[in-house]
């Protein structure tokens, strides 16, 4: 399946979602002025300290696409896959469809460089599915704490429930382009059918195209199958996503550190886990509002006191939510300005 843009198009594309970018910041900036008041009053190097490992966490992050790209047979530079990652991460907030608008960034970096697409739809999902795999470990860790400090509740347990269904239903679709391309072609068209049915109403037409359904499970079947007798290496970009999680651990970390408020590993586990896990449920992009919350709301049952643990979430949040923003932004404007080039890949099948 080939992505065809002409360079009109592209410009359209490209000032489309700047504007949205502008909108975006525009409508929230009363709450990023709170929260430069808030860090003007922090320790500076504590605060340094968690830029840098969010920094580092933004390049782990390219490491596990690298590390994917590898295994389908895919040869890319670390460095270009750190710009295509956080501008990915820049669309999905600005531009919110459920990570399609990310995934579109990789498509369209991959007909720009000579890229199987299914094969790069294969690395995306298999990133999401670790992603998960790793967070699950994080989560289990944080209900424990929960469980022993009697704060475990049904919402908790209903959001877990429901990210579980979703990593579930992933790991099947994965599957079934292992077994078969058909098996997937068939499944994807189903999908493609409830998803019209659900729009139809709202649109009058088709919002997927079923016939494209086959061809594009060809494509990702192509790329599960360089997958195949490589278990061993398949624990590496799984060991990269848990380093994300502790990255960000350690990021919250330096957040009660610049505030000066005490903590206990049990208190930063478990708020960390039960905040991310309403991040990814949430309908709004990264978790917004949502997030900030939910985790001001669990740090104060964790025997945080409430002004602390709201400065805690807006701090960690412009570290880990409004800095990578601004970052994606930048790198998505490198990346558009970047040339179409052919760089070699590892591919010796198409």
């Amino acid at each position: 399946m080939k992505i065809q843009y002409n360079s009109g198009m592209r410009k359209i594309i490209v000032a489309l979602v700047l504007l949205l970018a502008v909108g975006f910041v525009v409508l929230r900036f009363s709450e990023v002025q709170y929260i430069l008041d808030t860090l003007h009053h922090s320790n500076y190097r504590f605060l340094i300290a968690a830029v840098v490992i969010e920094l580092i966490w933004l390049y782990n992050s390219a490491t596990v696409y690298s590390v994917l790209y590898r295994l389908v047979g895919l040869k890319e530079e670390s460095s270009h896959l750190v710009l295509v990652a956080t501008a990915a991460n820049f669309v999905n907030v600005v531009a919110p469809s459920v990570g399609i608008g990310g995934m579109a960034i990789f498509l369209d970096d991959a007909q720009r460089r000579n890229h199987s697409t299914g094969r790069v739809t294969v690395v995306g999902v298999l990133y999401i599915l670790f992603d998960y795999m790793a967070f699950f470990c994080v989560l289990a860790l944080g209900l424990i704490v929960l469980v022993r400090r009697n704060n475990l509740n049904a919402g908790e347990l209903t959001a877990a429930a429901i990210l579980l269904a979703i990593a579930v239903g992933v790991a099947f679709l994965l599957y079934l382009g292992y077994k078969s391309a058909e098996r997937l072609g068939n499944a994807l068209a189903w999908l493609a059918r409830l998803v019209n049915r659900i729009m139809q109403p709202f649109i009058h037409r088709d919002y997927l195209k079923e016939e494209r359904a086959h061809l594009f499970a060809q494509e990702i079947a192509e790329g599960i199958t360089m997958l195949r007798g490589k278990r061993k290496e398949l624990l590496w970009p799984f060991l990269f996503s848990l380093n994300n999680f502790a990255l960000l651990l350690c990021v919250l970390a330096f957040t009660f550190l610049a505030l000066g408020t005490p903590f206990t590993v049990g208190t930063l586990v478990g708020g960390f886990a039960i905040s991310y896990l309403f991040l990814i449920v949430s309908p709004t992009p990264s978790g917004l509002g949502v997030m900030e919350g939910v985790m001001t709301l669990v740090l104060t049952t964790l025997r945080v006191k409430l002004e602390a643990a709201a400065l805690i979430t807006l701090t960690y949040r412009f570290i880990t939510f409004w800095f990578p923003l601004v970052v994606g932004a930048v790198a998505f404007r490198l990346l558009q300005g970047k040339p179409k080039n052919q760089p070699a890949t590892l591919d010796k099948t198409e």
